[in-house]
């Protein structure tokens, strides 16, 4: 990437940088959590813990997020790519960020199976920022 598209787009790689430490932090409790939970095997979910359990919640948290980034960093790298507005992009990875963060502080702390719950509330508003980002790439791209 040259300096001048990684300047226009400082705030975005920074946005890009914070959702990956986010990812991070929530393998590293997922699975520390998980290795400490009586009688853990490696790769299983006991089958009797649920929304009570913060080793459940974790692992959720964990797993939401794997599902959504392929999608989000995916658009994120294409917005760049195609020359998306670097304000935009920023402010919309920004927001998809502390979306995210949200949802995680709200799934660790509310053990609900109520749907849809407070972390809902955080989830479509990341899942708002990636859609509007991936209209705005097609909208550049026509």
């Amino acid at each position: 990437m040259t300096p001048a598209v990684s300047s226009a787009y400082y705030m975005a790689l920074w946005a890009i940088f914070a959702i990956l430490v986010i990812w991070l932090v929530q393998w590293f409790i997922a699975s520390s959590s998980k290795a400490r939970y009586p009688g853990a095997i490696p790769g299983k979910l006991p089958p009797e813990i649920s929304h009570e359990s913060f080793v459940f919640r974790a692992h959720r948290t964990f797993m939401n997020s794997l599902e959504n980034l392929p999608i989000l960093l995916s658009t994120a790298f294409l917005a760049i790519f195609v020359g998306v507005s670097p304000f935009w992009t920023g402010v919309l990875l920004w927001v998809y960020a502390l979306a995210r963060l949200g949802h995680m502080i709200l799934y660790y702390k509310i053990a609900t199976e109520k749907n849809p719950s407070p972390r809902t509330f955080f989830f479509m508003i990341g899942f708002l920022a990636n859609i509007g980002l991936l209209l705005m790439c097609g909208l550049t791209l026509l």
